[in-house]
């Protein structure tokens, strides 16, 4: 791997922006942020059907569970399950740490 922070990952067609996280899957790189660090400092864009441009961005402190096949999110009537697969950019301290390409 060498010194090149960037990591590309073609199993889930995605790239690792930052070698600070030791994680490829969105699921990992969440439980990783909750762990390590605070996950309010995170911001997610993920597709939303019907909304603007199909995506929608929500701050990290919107989530309220990591489960195991979605991000749980805290709705104003109800909680909001979001698919890992409609996940395709993870920010960290306004620093891309996990990106892939949104299948059309």
């Amino acid at each position: 791997m060498g010194s090149n922070p960037i990591l590309r990952i073609f199993k889930y067609h995605a790239v690792r922006h930052n070698s600070m996280f030791r994680s490829k899957h969105p699921r990992d790189i969440f439980n990783e942020i909750k762990w390590r660090f605070d996950l309010s400092r995170c911001k997610i864009y993920y597709i939303h059907r019907g909304a603007p441009g199909n995506v929608k961005i929500v701050e990290g402190s919107a989530i309220r569970n990591i489960d195991r096949s979605f991000l749980v999110l805290e709705g104003v009537m109800e909680d909001v399950y979001i698919p890992y697969h409609r996940i395709f950019r993870i920010e960290f301290n306004n620093h891309i740490i996990f990106e892939r390409e949104i299948k059309k």
